[in-house]
C-alpha cells in the first residue's frame, strides 16, 4: 500500500518513543514538529506485547486521521528520506507521524508555555493597561518561567494593538491587555478590522478601578462645584485629555459634560501617559484618569484632585469625595482591564492563562500593588468574562448613541 501520512497526539508519539517502538526519529524543536518512522510490522512484532496491547495499537492506528499531502510535510519527509537512504527500502509500510496537527497550525498547548509570551498593550506606556500588563507579566515570568514581553502598540483608541492580537496565531503566545474601550469601539467606529466578539477570546477580568478628576493648578477651582461653576463661566475654554476616543477617561469626561451641562472640548492622545504629560504641562486643563498615574503629581502639587468617579471612596485617597457626593448625583463610572487571547486559542492555553492570572491576583505582593493602584482584583472565569464583555458592548452602545459620540 502507499505511504500513509497521519496525525498523532503528542502523548502517543512519546509512548512509542519511550517503548522503543520506532526505527528512527527526527526532532525539529524550533518548529515543534516531531517525526517518527515506524513500520506496522515493527509495532506489532514488539516483544512482550500482550494481545490487549496489540489490539490497542491496532485501534490507535485505525483512529489516525488521514490528511492530504502538505507541501511542507512532503518536503520535510523528503529531507528525512535523504538523511536515511535506507528508508526508501522500507517501501509502503511506513507511517509518518507529525505533531502538531499540520504544518503552520498552532502547537499543542498541553505543555504551554514553552517560549516567550507577548503581552500587547494597545496604548502608550504609563496608562492603566500598561501598568496592569507589567504587573501581571512580571508574575507570569516568575510562575511560568518564560519571558513575558510587554509590547506597547498605541493608536486609534486601541484598535491597532487589538487588531494585532485578533489576527495573531491562536497559540497563546500573543495576548492582549485591554480596557473598557474595547467594548466602546464597536459603537464609536463604523467599521473595525476585527469582530470584537468573534475574533477575541476573553480570558479574565483582571481588575477594576475608579478614576479621579484632576485639574491643573492654574484653574481656580478647588472643589467639584467650583469647577463646574468655572467651566460654565468659561464655555468652550476648558479642554480635557484622554488616551483616545472611546477610552474610559473620554467617556468619563463626556458623562461629566452631559450631566453637568458643560461646554468642554475633548483632546484625544495615543495613550493616557502623553495626555497626562500635557496636563501637567498646562496644555490641557483637566482629566479624569486612573489614580496611580495621577497621584504622584497630586502629591508634588503639580495637579489638584477634586473628586472620584466610583460609587464609593477609595482607601488610597479617603479624603477625596465621589462626584456623586460632591454634588453630581448619580454619576458613576469604573474602569477595568482584562486579558484576551485570539479566538481559537487552545483551551489548555486559555485555562493556563486564566489560572496563572488568578494566582497572581491572590499573591500578597500583587494584592499590595493593586491596593496602591486603587484597583480591586477580580479574576472571573472565561465564561463570566465573556458574558461581561457582551453586556458592556450593549451598555456602551446606548451611551454612545444617546450622547451622539463619534470617532474623532
Amino acid at each position: 500500500m502507499a505511504a500513509v501520512r497521519v496525525l498523532v497526539d503528542t502523548d502517543v508519539l512519546i509512548d512509542y518513543f519511550n517503548a522503543g517502538l520506532h526505527s528512527r526519529l527526527l526532532d525539529d524543536r524550533r518548529n515543534r514538529i516531531y517525526y517518527s518512522v515506524v513500520t506496522r510490522k515493527e509495532l506489532l512484532a514488539k516483544e512482550g506485547l500482550r494481545s490487549a496491547e496489540r489490539q490497542a495499537i491496532e485501534e490507535t492506528l485505525r483512529g489516525f486521521r488521514l490528511v492530504r499531502p502538505d507541501p511542507t510535510i512532503t518536503a520535510r519527509y523528503s529531507s528525512l528520506r535523504r538523511r536515511y537512504p535506507d528508508l526508501e527500502k522500507e517501501d509502503a509500510r511506513c507511517l509518518l507521524l507529525a505533531v502538531p496537527e499540520a504544518a503552520g497550525t498552532a502547537a499543542p498547548a498541553t505543555d504551554y508555555p514553552t517560549k516567550a509570551i507577548r503581552l500587547v498593550v494597545p496604548f502608550a506606556p504609563g496608562g492603566s493597561n500598561d501598568i496592569m500588563a507589567r504587573l501581571v507579566g512580571q508574575y507570569f515570568t516568575e510562575s511560568m518561567r518564560q519571558q513575558v514581553v510587554v509590547d506597547n502598540r498605541p493608536g486609534a483608541s486601541g484598535i491597532i494593538g487589538t487588531e494585532i492580537v485578533a489576527k495573531a496565531q491562536p497559540d497563546g503566545y500573543t495576548v492582549l491587555v485591554m480596557s473598557l474601550t474595547l467594548t466602546v469601539n464597536p459603537s464609536l467606529h463604523k467599521k473595525l478590522p476585527f469582530d470584537t466578539e468573534k475574533d477575541l477570546a476573553p480570558v479574565t477580568l483582571i481588575a477594576s478601578a475608579p478614576l479621579i478628576l484632576v485639574v491643573h493648578p492654574s484653574l481656580p477651582a478647588k472643589s467639584l462645584k467650583e469647577f463646574i461653576a468655572h467651566a460654565k463661566a468659561n464655555p468652550g475654554k476648558l479642554n480635557f485629555g484622554s488616551g483616545g476616543p472611546g477610552t474610559t477617561p473620554h467617556l468619563a469626561g463626556e458623562m461629566l459634560k452631559t450631566m453637568a451641562g458643560l461646554q468642554i472640548t475633548h483632546i484625544p492622545y495615543k495613550g493616557g501617559g502623553p495626555a497626562l504629560t500635557d496636563l501637567v504641562g498646562g496644555q490641557i486643563q483637566f482629566m479624569l484618569e486612573n489614580i496611580p498615574s495621577t497621584l504622584p503629581f497630586v502629591k508634588q502639587g503639580r495637579l489638584r484632585v477634586l473628586a472620584l468617579t466610583g460609587r464609593k471612596r477609595s482607601p488610597l485617597v479617603p479624603e477625596v469625595p465621589t462626584l456623586d457626593e460632591a454634588g453630581l448625583g448619580g454619576y458613576e463610572i469604573v474602569g477595568w482591564n482584562g486579558l484576551f487571547a485570539p479566538a481559537g486559542t487552545p483551551r489548555p492555553a486559555i485555562a493556563k492563562l486564566h489560572a496563572e492570572t488568578v494566582k497572581a491576583l491572590a499573591n500578597p505582593a500583587v494584592k499590595e500593588r493593586l491596593a496602591t493602584l486603587g484597583a480591586e482584583a477580580v479574576g472571573n472565569t472565561p465564561a463570566q468574562f465573556t458574558a461581561f464583555v457582551k453586556a458592556e458592548i450593549s451598555k456602551w452602545a446606548k451611551v454612545v448613541k444617546d450622547a451622539g459620540l463619534k470617532a474623532e
